[in-house]
C-alpha cells in the first residue's frame, strides 16, 4: 500500500509546485496609475496615465532630465474593453492594471450612465477593488490626467493621496471604492454619491514638466462637492455644505471643524473628533417617516474675541448652536436629494429592514415616496476638551 501512496504523492507535490507559469516580468509591463473615462460621439475615449519609472525613481531606475513622469495614452472605441487592447498600438508594454489609484469618470459619461463602466471594471479580473472612484466635473477626465502636480510626481498618487487625507480631516469629501458602489448601484434603496474632482486654472500649462517650478502653480487639482446619482445616472450636484451634510447623515464624518458666531461679535471653532449616525424609517399611520440620529464629538479649536469657554452656559450655548448648524445641514442635503427623487441616504434600505411587508408595497414608486418623505433630524453634539488654554487671549488682555 505504501508503494502505492508514494508515487501519488509526488505527483501531487510536482503538480503544487509548478511554478510561476503566468508570470509576468515587471520589464514587460506599463503600470498604469489612473483610468479616465470619457465619451466622444457614441464612442468612449479611455485615457490611461502609465508611469514612467525612470522619473519616478531617477536615482534606481538610471533616469532623471526634464522629462514627465507619467504619460497619458488615449484612444476611442465603442466598448472600454476594445478601447484599453487598442491602446497597445501605442504603448511599448502591455498595460497592467493590478496598481490602478484612481479611476476618474467624465461628466459627459456620468450623465448618459455608469453601468456599462462599472460592469467591465468589476468583470476584469485584473483590476482590484482599492482604488478610488470620482467624477470630473466642469472638465473631462482626460485634462484630469493630464494634469501634472506637485510634491508627489505622481498625479494618481497624489489624487489618492488627497482624497485620503481630506476625508480623514474635511467632511465635504469620501472615499468610495468599487465594492461600495456596486454595492449601492444594485441596492433597490439607495442610490451612489461619488466626490466631485475639478481643474482650477490654466489647463494647458497645467501639462508641461516645465511649469512644475513655478510657485504657484498653473493648474490645481481639487476636489469640491460631490456628484448625486439616480440608480446610475448622474442627476446634479451637492455643493461643499451639501456634501458635509450627506456626510455627517451618513456617519462618515471622522474629522472636521466648524465655528459657530457669539453675537457680541466672537466666535469659537470645534474640531469634530467622532461621530456616530444611524438612518431610520418606519411606518406612522400608514405612511413611512424617516429619522436621522447624528452623534459628535468635539474639542474646542479656537475661541475668539471676549468669550469666556470656562463658563458651562457658554459651552452649552455652542453645542445647541453646532447642533443647530448641523442638522441645517443634513437637512439641506436632503431637501436637494429630495428634488432630484433620488434616495442616497438609504431611507429605501432603512424601511425595508425594519416594514419588509410595507416595502414590497412601495418598492416601485419610492423615488416619488422619498420626494414626500417627512424626515427627523436630531443632532447631539459633545464638547469633550476645551484645549490647554482656558480664556481666548483677547479676554486676557482686556483682564
Amino acid at each position: 500500500m505504501k508503494k502505492v501512496l508514494i508515487p501519488i504523492r509526488v505527483c501531487m507535490i510536482l503538480i503544487l509546485l509548478t511554478g510561476c507559469w503566468n508570470r509576468r516580468e515587471l520589464n514587460d509591463l506599463a503600470i498604469n496609475s489612473a483610468l479616465g473615462i470619457d465619451k466622444s460621439g457614441d464612442q468612449y475615449l479611455l485615457s490611461a496615465q502609465v508611469i514612467n519609472p525612470g522619473q519616478i525613481s531617477p536615482g534606481r531606475g538610471g533616469g532623471g532630465g526634464n522629462y514627465a513622469p507619467v504619460t497619458t495614452y488615449r484612444t476611442k472605441e465603442m466598448t472600454i474593453f476594445n478601447a484599453l487592447r487598442k491602446m497597445s498600438r501605442q504603448t511599448p508594454r502591455k498595460l497592467y492594471q493590478g496598481h490602478m489609484r484612481m479611476l476618474i469618470i467624465g461628466e459627459d459619461v456620468a450623465r448618459e450612465g455608469i453601468a456599462e463602466v462599472v460592469d467591465f471594471i468589476e468583470r476584469d479580473h485584473e483590476f482590484r477593488s482599492n482604488f478610488f472612484i470620482v467624477v470630473a466635473k466642469g472638465t473631462r477626465a482626460e485634462k484630469i490626467l493630464s494634469t501634472l502636480t506637485h510634491i508627489e510626481k505622481n498625479p494618481a498618487e497624489k489624487m489618492f493621496r488627497s482624497l485620503e487625507m481630506s476625508a480623514k480631516a474635511w467632511a465635504p469629501t469620501v472615499e468610495v471604492r468599487l465594492d461600495q458602489l456596486v454595492s449601492e448601484l444594485i441596492s433597490p434603496g439607495k442610490n451612489p454619491v461619488l466626490t466631485a474632482i475639478q481643474l482650477n486654472g490654466d489647463i494647458e500649462e497645467g501639462m508641461t514638466v516645465d511649469k512644475l517650478e513655478s510657485v504657484p502653480p498653473p493648474s490645481i487639482l481639487q476636489y469640491g462637492g460631490s456628484a448625486v446619482f439616480k440608480k446610475d445616472v448622474l442627476v446634479g450636484w451637492f455643493n461643499e455644505n451639501e456634501s458635509k451634510g450627506y456626510n455627517y447623515a451618513m456617519g462618515n464624518v471622522r474629522s472636521t471643524t466648524g465655528f459657530v458666531r457669539d453675537p457680541r461679535g466672537g466666535k469659537i471653532l470645534g474640531e469634530v473628533i467622532r461621530t456616530k449616525a444611524r438612518i431610520e424609517t418606519r411606518v406612522q399611520n400608514g405612511n413611512p417617516k424617516g429619522s436621522v440620529f447624528v452623534e459628535v464629538t468635539a474639542n474646542i479649536g479656537e475661541a475668539m474675541g471676549n468669550i469666556d469657554i470656562t463658563d458651562p452656559k457658554t459651552i452649552d450655548w455652542f453645542e445647541n448652536e453646532s447642533e443647530e448648524k448641523i442638522g441645517s445641514l443634513i437637512q439641506s442635503s436632503i431637501a436637494k436629494a429630495k428634488k432630484w427623487k433620488t434616495d442616497v441616504f438609504g431611507f429605501g434600505e432603512a424601511l425595508q429592514r425594519s416594514n419588509p411587508d410595507y416595502w414590497a408595497g412601495v418598492e416601485k414608486d419610492w423615488d416619488q415616496t422619498f420626494a414626500k418623505l417627512p424626515v427627523e433630524v436630531q443632532v447631539d453634539f459633545r464638547i469633550k476638551q476645551i484645549g490647554t488654554a482656558n480664556q481666548p487671549i483677547l479676554k486676557r488682555l482686556k483682564e
